[in-house]
């Protein structure tokens, strides 16, 4: 670690006073009309006096001086050299939030979980895991929401994905609005590498564009689409029958979300448990690599303020030392009057 200044030239400066003390002419003094007998131990005592005063007020006037040109030319502590690995993606994650989310057919150990509860738990590591990447969030159901805009901070979009609700955005399935969102948040950037994981447990069955449509709307927009469909195959479950099997994952449309991700060159995955689930987002980490280039950075930070700070005090003791005298002298002047 060592200091640095930013504008370190400022520093050519801190003689210029004295210059302009120099080069300019020094002001004219008025001569006394008044003849007093005992002058010489007058002037003598008063130059002694001026003179104390005279370097203290330069002392502090320099030191003011030199607190403000130090503080101008911005000190910063520069730290070693870090490592910073930078991938380029912009990556939106699209969550079905729908009621049927939250079937509990996911298993957790020996426990079942819903499936947004898998969702959360195994997507947050994923989430974890993309240092360098630029990540978004959407929430989808009737309606698709932007919960999270891209954004580096990574820990914010695992908190917000760890907050979402099953049926906040509606009971029924809109994939594609919600295909068509990422588009529109995504469509701008210049960046070559952007993508989108959706992930749902169901069918289109609610929203204002087709599936198929925004499909083909993302391959022109170069946004590459990875489709998860998430749900077991099949579970048993108590009826007035006894104990029967069932395939709670029989609203999937798994054709459909196959050809979202043929349409725009990604992959589709099906997640039965969780140990799938978090299979498929290691071999998304293997089809977009997280680090493609490392950049070296210094981290900085700014002392500019404890050079100013210290100069505002140093002016606010000379203010003092002016004043105070000057209000005792006119109180003492006053007090004399009334007396």
């Amino acid at each position: 670690m060592m200091i640095h200044f930013e504008w370190v030239w400022l520093l050519l400066l801190i003689p210029l006073p004295l210059l302009v003390h120099s080069l300019t002419p020094p002001a004219k003094q008025e001569i006394a009309a008044l003849k007093v007998p005992f002058y010489p131990s007058l002037v003598e005592s008063d130059f002694k006096q001026a003179s104390k005063n005279h370097r203290w007020r330069m002392l502090l006037m320099s030191s003011i001086w030199l607190l403000l040109l130090v503080s101008a030319a911005r000190p910063q502590i520069v730290g070693d050299y870090i490592n910073v690995p930078i991938s380029g993606r912009d990556l939106m994650m699209a969550v079905d939030v729908s009621g049927s989310m939250q079937e509990q057919d996911i298993l957790h150990g020996n426990k079942l979980q819903t499936r947004l509860d898998a969702v959360k738990r195994v997507g947050g590591q994923f989430i974890e895991r993309r240092v360098g990447d630029r990540i978004g969030l959407i929430l989808f159901g009737t309606q698709a929401y932007l919960q999270v805009p891209l954004s580096l901070d990574r820990n914010t979009v695992i908190e917000l994905l760890n907050e979402s609700l099953i049926g906040i955005a509606g009971e029924k399935t809109a994939i594609g609005d919600a295909i068509g969102l990422s588009i529109k948040r995504l469509q701008s950037l210049e960046s070559d590498q952007k993508v989108l994981i959706l992930l749902t447990d169901g069918s289109n069955t609610a929203g204002t564009i087709e599936p198929s449509k925004a499909a083909d709307l993302a391959r022109i927009a170069k946004l590459r689409i990875h489709t998860v469909g998430i749900g077991a195959t099949e579970m048993e479950v108590d009826s007035f029958f006894g104990r029967q099997t069932v395939n709670p994952s029989r609203d999937l449309d798994e054709t459909l979300l196959r050809h979202i991700a043929t349409t725009t060159g990604g992959q589709y995955f099906r997640a039965t448990d969780e140990a799938s689930l978090g299979n498929i987002y290691a071999l998304i980490d293997q089809l977009e690599p997280i680090e493609k280039e490392a950049q070296n950075l210094r981290p900085t930070r700014s002392l500019f303020f404890w050079p100013l700070g210290l100069a505002l005090v140093i002016s606010g003791f000379w203010m003092l030392m002016h004043c105070v005298p000057i209000f005792l002298s006119e109180r003492k002047i006053t007090h004399g009057e009334k007396t």
